[in-house]
């Protein structure tokens, strides 16, 4: 809120050079904001993903959570205005790797009643295979939606 009050105020001043860059601060600070939520629902799409992989099952809980996070993530990643998205499919594959050792923590504790540490956990499943098939729901979602 207060960089709005500066920027009307640097407004009605007539110092655009000053104005516009805090322009420019509110919309790293927008980017910043979006790219944590995709951070923070890719934790919770691959945790799921993990889950289903190594116990060979799934649940109509972890299929809806998976669906809600497919479906936020392109929410957030898709820009209204200007008709792209914030983050290319190079980034998004990187941000769900950058997640998915947090996952996989995660999924560790409820896996199989938390009877594996993560690394065990890990042995069970395939990384590469989970980011896949990650990207391609959140792909295929996204074509089928335009």
């Amino acid at each position: 809120m207060e960089e709005l009050l500066a920027l009307k105020e640097l407004l009605h001043q007539g110092n655009i050079t000053e104005a516009l860059l805090i322009v420019e601060e509110l919309e790293e600070m927008s980017k910043s904001d979006k790219l944590n939520k995709i951070f923070s629902y890719g934790i919770i799409l691959l945790f799921h993903l993990i889950k289903q992989a190594a116990e060979n099952r799934t649940t109509r809980s972890w299929t809806l959570s998976i669906r809600n996070s497919v479906k936020q993530i392109q929410r957030t990643n898709r820009r209204e205005k200007a008709k792209g998205t914030y983050m290319t499919e190079d980034d998004l594959v990187e941000t769900l790797q950058d997640a998915y050792d947090l996952a996989l923590e995660k999924a560790a504790l409820e896996a199989f009643e938390g009877q594996y540490e993560t690394e065990e956990l890990g042995k069970l499943v395939n990384r590469e295979a989970i980011i896949k098939k990650a990207m391609d729901l959140i792909w295929e979602r996204q074509s089928n939606s335009n």
